[in-house]
């Protein structure tokens, strides 16, 4: 058998800017939280432009302190294109990086586990491509932002 792996090939950043956590209680999964996505910008080889306001995140946060993520906002292109986007992902950590990202603290890539598969719709034309490949993506938070680094599947 000729096992032959993908590669990837970053594509660009996704600097989102995300508000306070709105939390839903604990329920027999996890506590349900929604992070409104306030704007941010995109940045890369591929593509650049903004993040649009109006987007959140809705993750569930396990009993084991583990994230299951599910965040939907608009990017729109510098040509004005508008480009949905769908991201799934987990975070996974110890409790203690945890309690620091819920403060608001920088945690190193190498505490935490974080990554996710973003899909994107866009319109035909020179944005069409998103809606033609498979991405993923490693995720880093810091503050008020969350960096997406996405790279394509090649």
């Amino acid at each position: 058998m000729n096992v032959v792996p993908p590669e990837l090939q970053f594509a660009f950043e996704i600097c989102a800017r995300v508000g306070t956590p709105l939390r839903g209680g604990v329920g027999r999964l996890g506590e349900r939280v929604h992070v409104p996505i306030s704007g941010g910008t995109v940045r890369g080889p591929r593509l650049n432009g903004r993040v649009l306001p109006g987007g959140g995140d809705w993750l569930l946060m396990r009993p084991d302190g583990s994230s299951l993520i599910e965040a939907h906002y608009n990017i729109e292109a510098e040509d004005g294109t508008p480009i949905y986007v769908h991201n799934r992902g987990l975070r996974v950590s110890s409790r203690e990086v945890l309690a620091r990202l819920q403060r608001g603290e920088a945690v190193a890539d190498d505490e935490m586990y974080f990554r996710s598969a973003p899909v994107f719709d866009a319109p035909e034309g020179p944005h069409g491509w998103l809606s033609d490949r498979l991405f993923v993506a490693r995720l880093t938070r810091a503050g008020d932002e969350v960096m997406v680094q996405v790279f394509e599947l090649r």
